[in-house]
Parts: C-alpha cells; sequence; structure tokens
C-alpha cells in the first residue's frame, strides 16, 4: 500500500493507471467531526495496486477525475451515492462507467449488504471497523488508519468479479447496468433553505410561539460556534439540549443548569451566551415568531388507497417467488407513482420517471394486474 502525500507521487501513481480496465475508489470526510466538511482521503486500487491519497498535500487530483470519465475505465464503488456527490462537489469529478458492489449485493438478495458482511461472505475477510468514525481531517494519522482506508477499496477488485458473475448467471446484469447508470448521474445537491433548517429538527414541532423562536436563536448562535471552531454543529450543542431549553426557556444560570441539558463545562463556557440567545427569542415580536405551514387536507381516496394495497400485495408475493427484497423489486414510493396512475397496460408504466426499466418488466404486468382488481 502507498502513501501519497505529496503531487510528484500522485502524479507518478496515476501515470500507471493509465490503461488500466479497472479503478476502485473510495473517499473519506470528516462531517461527523467538521462544521465545513471536504474530501479528506482518496483511497485507489487496480487489481494489483493499492494507494491512499491525501487530497490536502496533493491540490490537483485532476488525473483522478480524467480516469474517472474514461468510458474505457471501469470504477468500482461500495455505496457510491455519497462519494460521487462529494466528488462532484470538491472537485467536479464525475463517473462514466461505474460498478456499485452495494447495489449488486442488493440485486443479489444478500441478507447483508455492508461491505465487512460481503468480504466476509465471499473472500472470508474480516475487517475491523475500529476507525469507522474516525476524524479523518487529522494530520498525522494514527497508526492503523491508512490500513483501514486501504481495505475499503483493496477487496473491490476481487469482489466485483464473483458479484458480475453472480448477477449474469441470474440474469440480473441487466438490472445492475440500468442501475449502474442511474447513480452516474448522482451530482450534490443542496436540500431546504439554511435559514429554516431548525425548523427540520426532530421535536420542534413540539413547539410553540416564542419557544420556536427561542430553537432559532439557538440554532443560530450554534451555527455561529460551529463555523468559528470548524466543529460539527451537534459536538458544539445536541438537538436534544437545544429543544429542551427552548420548550423550558430558562431565564438564570441556576434555570438552566437544573434542565440537565448541559455538560458542566458546556454551562461554564457557553452559559450566558445560550441565556442571552433565549433571551432574544422570548422578546421577539408576534409577528416574527416561526410557524409551520399546515399541510393541505386531502379527502380520503378508497379506491386509490385499495389499488395501492392490492398491488403490495401482488408485488410482496412476486419478491418472495423471486428471492428480492420489495423494496428494491418496486419501492413503496413507486407503488404509489403506480396507484396515482392507474395504469391499463404495462406500457403506461414507462410514464412514471422514477420505476426502472428493469421493474417494468418483472412487476409491470403484476402491478397493472392489481390496479385493475384482476386476480392473477
Amino acid at each position: 500500500m502507498l502513501y501519497l502525500d505529496s503531487q510528484p507521487a500522485f502524479d507518478r501513481f496515476a501515470a500507471t493507471l493509465r490503461g488500466a480496465p479497472l479503478l476502485a475508489i473510495d473517499t473519506e470526510a470528516a462531517s461527523f467531526h467538521r462544521y465545513r466538511d471536504r474530501v479528506y482521503l482518496v483511497q485507489l486500487s487496480t487489481r494489483t495496486d493499492t494507494a491512499v491519497v491525501d487530497p490536502l498535500a496533493v491540490p490537483d487530483l485532476s488525473a483522478l477525475g480524467q480516469l474517472m470519465a474514461d468510458p474505457a475505465v471501469e470504477v468500482l464503488f461500495h455505496d457510491a451515492d455519497y462519494d460521487l456527490r462529494i466528488l462532484d462537489r470538491d472537485y467536479g469529478f464525475h463517473a462514466a462507467h461505474l460498478f456499485d458492489t452495494r447495489v449488486a449485493a442488493q440485486l443479489l438478495n444478500e441478507p447483508g449488504i455492508g461491505l465487512a458482511a460481503l468480504l466476509d461472505k465471499y473472500l472470508g475477510v474480516k475487517i475491523d471497523k475500529k476507525f469507522q468514525r474516525a476524524d479523518w481531517s487529522v494530520r498525522p494519522l494514527l497508526p492503523g488508519m491508512l490500513e483501514y482506508a486501504a481495505n475499503d477499496t483493496r477487496y473491490l477488485p476481487t469482489l466485483r468479479d464473483i458479484m458480475r458473475r453472480r448477477l449474469e448467471e441470474m440474469g440480473r446484469w441487466s438490472w445492475a447496468e440500468e442501475e449502474f447508470g442511474l447513480i452516474e448521474k448522482m451530482r450534490w445537491t443542496v436540500t431546504g433553505p439554511a435559514e429554516e433548517a431548525y425548523l427540520r429538527i426532530k421535536g420542534a414541532r413540539t413547539l410553540r410561539g416564542h419557544q420556536l423562536a427561542v430553537l432559532r436563536e439557538l440554532f443560530a448562535l450554534r451555527e455561529q460556534i460551529a463555523s468559528e471552531q470548524d466543529r460539527a454543529p451537534f459536538r458544539v450543542l445536541m438537538n436534544e439540549a437545544m429543544l429542551a431549553i427552548a420548550k423550558a426557556m430558562p431565564t438564570d444560570a441556576n434555570a438552566l443548569r437544573d434542565l440537565k441539558a448541559l455538560s458542566p463545562d458546556q454551562q461554564r463556557r457557553r452559559g450566558e451566551e445560550i441565556l442571552a440567545a433565549v433571551a432574544r427569542g422570548a422578546a421577539a415580536p408576534r409577528e416574527s415568531l416561526p410557524v409551520f405551514e399546515r399541510g393541505k387536507r386531502t379527502v380520503p381516496d378508497l379506491a386509490y388507497e385499495a389499488r395501492l394495497e392490492r398491488m403490495k400485495t401482488e408485488r410482496n408475493a412476486l419478491a418472495e417467488r423471486i428471492g428480492l427484497a420489495p423494496g428494491v423489486l418496486c419501492p413503496n414510493g413507486h407503488l404509489e407513482a403506480v396507484a396515482r396512475l392507474e395504469p391499463k397496460s404495462v406500457a403506461q408504466l414507462a410514464e412514471i420517471p422514477e420505476m426502472r426499466r428493469w421493474q417494468r418488466e418483472v412487476a409491470g404486468e403484476a402491478l397493472v394486474r392489481a390496479s385493475l382488481g384482476k386476480s392473477g
């Protein structure tokens, strides 16, 4: 295993990859530890070599982007979704020819689709998850971290060979190709306005009026501190603590301490700031108080619900017969779209963009039959 912590070292290794038909990739970020996340480590493996790249010391990774964009290079990931999103966000890199061992495991109906479970089952390799929540932004890296990181790609080429062969034997390779093609389109997206993020905290809907205003102030304070210290927000103040404080709206240090929402260290270092945030929220003008948008009331559609239940029954029975998880064969969201469409033929299912071609081919007749209320 090579550790590439300089531009010349990376460039030399990248030169050896030209013409390689296959490249396994993984990344390590640090969102569990840092406010401003980024790619802190990139692992690369061919069939013969493995390297761990330090992007903090290697400013130009464009050679990797060129390899990923080459349709002649099959790029391997395990659970590519997040890796592809952050590689797009940080570097603008995109994959053109993908194989995802996690997706392959789902299509093979594996009971365990995590990398450790698959390596144990197929290769007899046991992976120590000691550094699963490690802070990959630290330098120097702790002993054992590099070897742990390398194991995330080292065995992927062999695992890929086994899984592709099994997919072909089961007649599911075309399914995998379609899934891989969709994953190749993954891009980084930002979800929801940042200023409303506090309303998405689990439990926020239990608060009312000025309590929500206090939560807004606490959230803003946490964001400010987390940004200044480059720490993950939950490491500054847990959601549960903010909710407890917002609900009680303490007015002095004793009341804040009695809540037991803060550690003694947090009480000592941040108590005054937190009480000031509570006071700002408590004094917020009524017209500025946050409110949750009321969901539109819908009239129950009994016919739709009956169609949906029939389709779930058909989907589940078919999944059992062919050996596939129901949610892989056809997720509930797809079923809901089919129930709304009320298709009269399998061809109509093409109007549902999220539904795969292979899903229409395998389950289409059963779903249409259930939609029409016909028995199998």
